[in-house]
């Protein structure tokens, strides 16, 4: 999965005569720039996170708790509130073998099968990368004029990210993995998986056009054995 839930923002001035309108994408990236080349090298982990943000402008009920009263209570909160500015980081969490899904040996489905057991965890590596990717953008954001910058940390569980992956891996041998480099399956050949079951890592950005390119590099490959009768 991809870690997130950390990340800063703050205030932004300036901009008291604008206002949002539409529903146009107006969203923010930063790429991955921790663990590149040179100076980007980080001694306490490896790999490393991009930021996913955006910016908005407070709406009335953030003024509700104004002290004036009447009249004066009704223009406080008919004007918009402060601009803000925030990113959220989504960082890569290593391959680690302890991390694994199993059949549950007690619990069933109603069909009496049993259920997935998910024994996943981060681990110190992603820790740090947590800490390091809120200071970071609370540096960058401080330096370019927002106020009352806060980094934020609020926790993360295996899921959150809704790209799981690594379930039923690709590999080189049967014994350590489920998938062949086609996304083949070993032990079922007419049976490919081409979702995020066979990535080994989830690296720090979305999945679905890699997804994409292996599904058409999949469909290639099986068409060109069903061809040729292997299938």
């Amino acid at each position: 999965d991809h870690m997130l839930n950390s990340g800063a923002g703050g205030r932004v001035e300036g901009f008291e005569d604008k206002y949002i309108f539409g529903r146009r994408a107006n969203g923010l990236y930063v790429p991955r720039f921790a663990n590149i080349a040179g100076d980007t090298k980080r001694r306490d982990y490896v790999r490393g996170f991009g930021y996913q943000g955006g910016a908005s402008r407070g709406q009335w009920s953030g003024k509700v708790d104004n002290k004036s009263v009447g009249g004066a209570w009704k223009d406080a909160i008919a004007e918009p509130g402060s601009w803000g500015v925030g990113f959220s980081a989504f960082g890569e969490i290593l391959p680690y073998h302890e991390n694994k899904v199993l059949l549950d040996s007690s619990v069933k489905d109603k069909w009496g099968l049993p259920v997935l057991a998910i024994d996943a965890e981060i681990k110190d590596n992603e820790r740090k990368i947590r800490v390091d990717a809120s200071n970071e953008m609370k540096e960058m954001l401080e330096s370019i004029g927002v106020k009352d910058v806060t980094t934020y940390d609020n926790g993360f569980s295996m899921g959150q990210g809704i790209h799981e992956m690594g379930t039923a891996r690709m590999g080189n041998d049967p014994k350590t993995s489920v998938l062949n480099k086609f996304n083949q399956v070993w032990d079922a050949k007419n049976v490919f998986l081409t979702d995020g079951a066979f990535m080994t890592s989830s690296s720090c950005v979305n999945p679905s056009l890699t997804y994409m390119a292996f599904t058409a590099r999949a469909v290639d490959f099986a068409v060109n054995e069903l061809k040729k009768g292997n299938l």
